[in-house]
């Protein structure tokens, strides 16, 4: 076996889960990540569960992949990740030809697996919940391209929202220790890494181990990750508005290279539909947050996530969440259509919201926010930015394209020396997806912590 390839499915989690797949398979079996299935000697999917279907959408991609098995029997297919989880040994039912069935908290495992699998012709199945062991066994990140870089710091949730999966994909709440996220942190900014941003199904209800006595907050731990030399920005997503306290906002004012921008999901603007998703918030509570906020970091940006048409969703109820949008005035926001997911408290509740109407809704809210989005981006034309730039523009190899520290993605010309720096730009254009820029002649320096 020589070569590997992951196609991934989901959120940012899954994205830095199928980094360290690659990364155990280099160590122990000397696999070398390609990016054509048919080079492949062993595939591997790593799943998402969240939104409907997703499991049709799973045994779809084995449903391509299947020829390839029967052209070539010793090739290894591999399902990882949340469907995975969810589905067990019952994924093999339909899907008789994977070869190795993995949850998120057994990707470490991955090797044993595959040695099993080799040694004793037949398949593996492993999704328990071993998750004290995850990082322990994690090789070192090896050497890698690229100015930015996912790090988790936290998985599972215990909020047990009634439309959920997580809980019973990923387990329950499980933090990290601070020397570990730290050792993992310098060695990225050691390869290159300027923008690092920390991941976690409820990335704020981090509590780890401080390596000195007791247990430290998501606000020490940026503290102390602000102090790595060369380290340019810092973000975190995503977040539960119930574990924003007042030491995280605080934070948002202390911590220069913290981002001005948050992920904060409500889900729905009605008080009575947040008490039967058991979101434990109110409008209020929420709207109190975002003022605060606010008022520790002027201007900083919020994004949201929110589901449409969730059982007994009024227009009453709709109606509010469009206030909510009006006042908060998001920057951006992931919508969706609700829908039955397997294992859920919400599976009790009549799904009595008719799907054309979920789709008028949906559409109503995302022209909202759509615009909001717009306006804000109009209104950046003509200031000053300061962008870290990430490597060449996709749709125009000869240029760059970077981030503002409000996660908005410029596109310039410069040379390709500046990957990796943050470079003042001067605004000149809004696109519909992203934004034109021209560096002036400054080279941002970071402030001193």
């Amino acid at each position: 076996m020589q070569n590997l390839y992951i196609k991934t499915y989901g959120c940012q989690m899954n994205e830095y889960d199928s980094e360290r797949m690659a990364d155990v398979l280099a160590v122990s079996h000397d696999l070398r990540l390609v990016d054509d299935p048919l080079q492949a000697d062993v595939l591997l999917l790593n799943t998402c569960s969240i939104r409907e279907k997703a499991e049709d959408k799973v045994f779809t991609q084995l449903g391509f992949w299947r020829p390839l098995k029967e052209q070539r029997p010793e090739l290894i297919i591999g399902v990882g990740g949340c469907v995975a989880s969810q589905e067990g040994a019952k994924l093999r039912r339909r899907a008789p030809y994977v070869d190795l069935v993995f949850g998120p908290q057994t990707l470490h495992r991955l090797p044993d697996l595959l040695d099993a699998c080799l040694a004793e012709r037949r398949a593996q199945v492993d999704v328990e919940f071993p998750v004290l062991e995850k990082f322990d066994r994690l090789p070192q990140r090896p050497g890698r391209d690229g100015a930015t870089a996912f790090l988790t710091i936290q998985e599972g949730c215990d909020k047990f929202c009634t439309f959920c999966v997580v809980p019973h994909t990923r387990g329950r709440e499980y933090s990290r220790s601070m020397p570990d996220i730290l050792r993992e942190a310098r060695s990225l900014v050691d390869q290159g890494v300027r923008e690092i941003t920390l991941l976690g199904q409820n990335v704020n209800a981090y509590r780890g181990a401080t390596g000195l006595v007791g247990e430290g907050d998501l606000a020490e731990l940026l503290a102390r990750l602000a102090r790595i030399p060369d380290l340019l920005r810092l973000r975190y997503t995503t977040s539960h508005p119930s574990n924003l306290d007042d030491a995280l906002i605080a934070a948002h004012g202390a911590i220069d290279i913290l981002a001005p921008h948050l992920h904060l999901p409500v889900q729905s603007g009605s008080d009575r539909i947040l008490r039967r998703m058991h979101r434990k918030h109110t409008v209020a509570q929420y709207l109190e947050k975002i003022e605060k906020l606010r008022a520790a970091r002027p201007g900083i940006q919020i994004s949201s996530d929110f589901i449409v048409g969730f059982p007994g969703e009024t227009d009453a109820d709709f109606a509010a969440t469009m206030d909510l949008i009006d006042q908060v005035r998001f920057d951006q926001s992931y919508s969706f259509k609700y829908s039955q997911r397997p294992n859920t408290p919400a599976l009790k509740l009549k799904d009595s919201v008719p799907e054309a109407e979920k789709d008028a809704r949906l559409a109503v809210l995302q022209g909202r926010v759509n615009g909001l989005a717009q306006s804000y981006a109009q209104a950046l034309v003509g200031t000053r930015q300061s962008v870290l730039i990430t490597g060449p523009s996709r749709r125009d190899p000869n240029e760059l394209t970077g981030k503002t520290a409000c996660n908005r993605s410029v596109n310039l010309a410069g040379p390709a020396d500046w990957v990796g720096q943050m470079r003042e730009v001067e605004i000149t254009a809004a696109l519909p997806n992203s934004l034109r820029g021209r560096a002036t002649a400054i080279a941002v320096q970071r402030v001193a912590v």
